[in-house]
């Protein structure tokens, strides 16, 4: 595992934005909690249509537009992060961002290489969740649709058999909000198992996340849509499928190196099977994750490299 002292502790905190437009002399004790519901729904069905689940491939200079007003730290970063990546995907700021990325990341990974021996990795290693979920007691009925669908999107992206789909195809499934919630509610759900499973070790991190017992931290903040992801929820899913993911971050940090500024990112390497800990690196020579996400300070989404 990787050295959980480098991980940096900023949790994803995203949410839609919420403002109700009032006169000032409004009456507030006129207001009803279902009036607010009511407006904050009608927001985020706006947001739905402006922002897909998982958007169009960009290029990477198309984040300059968003920051050129801002701090020249980041600009100056994104600069840097022009040399190694080409372009980004962005994702919706519901608050499954993290697990949205990784979700298209993977699929899409697998679409394009055909890698075999990576299902079949996955494959066994999701068999051992759902063997997790069942030890900590967990019904059958409460996890299995989201773990067959899962396994249904896997097999779909290998080319070949009749359930194979385009490109084209996954985009448009990632932005279909049953298929989505239902395979985020899957990463949710092996995540939860993940911490449940090895909680001792879980344990101090969650207490210096939210001084709650691993029980709650799993109840509140890890299984229910729309909860925030955090160093430990990319910890947990990353060992539980054994994929490596990096992420880089882009945020205001002071980043200097002779000649300039640079980026930070940190690599998840999953646990080995004999439970030693893996070896990680901060500048990037080993290991090589294939999902690379980049986080900006509430938000995940993913970044293709050159």
């Amino acid at each position: 595992m990787q050295n959980h002292d480098e991980i940096p502790v900023e949790s994803e905190s995203e949410s839609t934005a919420f403002n109700i437009d009032y006169e000032a002399d409004d009456d507030w004790s006129n207001y009803k909690d279902s009036d607010v519901m009511q407006q904050q729904s009608a927001i985020f069905e706006q947001d739905a249509a402006r922002f897909p689940f998982v958007g169009d491939k960009e290029p990477l200079s198309s984040l300059e537009a968003e920051y050129k007003s801002g701090s020249p730290i980041l600009l100056e970063k994104i600069k840097v992060l022009s040399e190694k990546y080409a372009a980004i995907r962005r994702t919706r700021g519901d608050g499954n961002c993290f697990f949205r990325s990784f979700m298209f990341s993977y699929l899409e990974h697998i679409l394009e290489s055909q890698d075999q021996a990576e299902v079949e990795h996955v494959k066994a290693n999701v068999e051992k969740c759902r063997k997790t979920l069942q030890d900590l007691g967990y019904a059958d009925f409460t996890f299995e649709d989201f773990f067959s669908l899962f396994i249904e999107q896997l097999d779909s992206v290998l080319q070949g058999n009749e359930l194979s789909i385009s490109h084209d195809e996954l985009v448009s499934r990632s932005r279909d909000q049953c298929v989505s919630d239902y395979v985020v509610m899957f990463f949710r759900f092996v995540t939860s198992g993940e911490i449940k499973k090895r909680s001792e070790f879980f344990e101090p991190f969650i207490l210096g996340l939210s001084n709650t017992t691993v029980e709650q931290f799993c109840k509140t903040s890890v299984e229910p849509m729309g909860e925030e992801s955090d160093h430990v929820h990319i910890t947990a899913l990353c060992d539980a499928l054994g994929v490596p993911i990096r992420v880089v971050y882009l945020d205001r940090s002071s980043c200097e190196k002779e000649g300039g500024v640079s980026v930070n990112h940190h690599d998840f390497v999953p646990t080995p099977a004999d439970g030693a800990n893996a070896s990680t690196s901060e500048t990037g020579s080993e290991p090589n994750p294939f999902i690379v996400l980049l986080y900006r300070p509430g938000h995940y989404d993913i970044l293709y490299k050159k």
